[in-house]
């Protein structure tokens, strides 16, 4: 089981949607995986279509999740988001800037980093350095 963290805390999903990679479409039922590595671009003719986008953080030293994201929105994705796997609280506010709308972590990590944690940075929009800089 996993836990779903937003800016109001913890949660579960129910029901569980039915993913499918890259190599699956164009059959889907509207949620899909990606690896970290996967070419975005080839969702393109799909995204209109999507509900939710998950995208693998193998590790939290690797930020390539964070430009897919970013992309996934200046290609006009408006859909659901998910960073999901290894993203810690101190990512959280990274993470929501890109525009990952929540995100997926196992339960064992919910225990080391609880809620807490992740609420403090839940106000993501507040230390924005570079609109200060602009101002």
């Amino acid at each position: 089981m996993s836990t779903i963290v937003t800016d109001t805390g913890f949660s579960k999903e129910f029901p569980i949607p039915s993913y499918v990679t890259l190599a699956d479409l164009p059959i889907h039922e509207g949620a899909i995986d990606l690896k970290n590595t996967d070419d975005v671009t080839a969702l393109t003719p799909y995204l209109a279509d999507m509900r939710l986008i998950r995208v693998d953080f193998p590790s939290f030293a690797d930020g390539r999740g964070f430009t897919l994201a970013r992309r996934l929105r200046m290609m006009g994705y408006k859909g659901r988001l998910r960073a999901r796997g290894h993203v810690l609280a101190d990512q959280y506010a990274m993470a929501r800037r890109v525009g990952f709308d929540e995100v997926e972590i196992s339960d064992d990590l919910a225990a080391r980093q609880p809620v807490e944690q992740w609420l403090s940075r839940a106000d993501w929009q507040a230390h924005d350095h570079q609109s200060r800089l602009r101002a």
